[in-house]
C-alpha cells in the first residue's frame, strides 16, 4: 500500500470525529426515567363472563371456525 493511502486514511478518520462533537450535548445533566404508562386494556366483552369449557379447549383451526360461527349473527 502507499503511504499517501493510509496519511489520507487517519486524515479521514480525524476529519468525520471532530465533525461528529456536538458542543450543545451536556452529559452532567440530571436525566430522570419513569416507566411507560399503558392505558387500561379494553372491555370487548360486554361484561359476559368466559364459558366454562373456553378454558380448556385446544386452540386449533377447527374449535376456532366453530367459535366464529356462533359469534356470526345469523341470516
Amino acid at each position: 500500500m502507499k503511504k499517501t493511502f493510509l496519511f489520507g486514511l487517519l486524515a479521514v478518520s480525524l476529519l468525520s470525529a471532530t465533525s461528529c462533537s456536538n458542543p450543545d450535548y451536556k452529559t452532567d445533566e440530571d436525566v430522570t426515567v419513569k416507566p411507560l404508562e399503558y392505558p387500561a386494556p379494553v372491555d370487548t366483552t360486554g361484561g359476559k363472563a368466559a364459558a366454562e369449557n373456553s378454558a380448556n379447549r385446544e386452540i386449533n383451526a377447527v374449535n376456532a371456525t366453530e367459535d366464529i360461527k356462533k359469534m356470526q349473527p345469523v341470516m
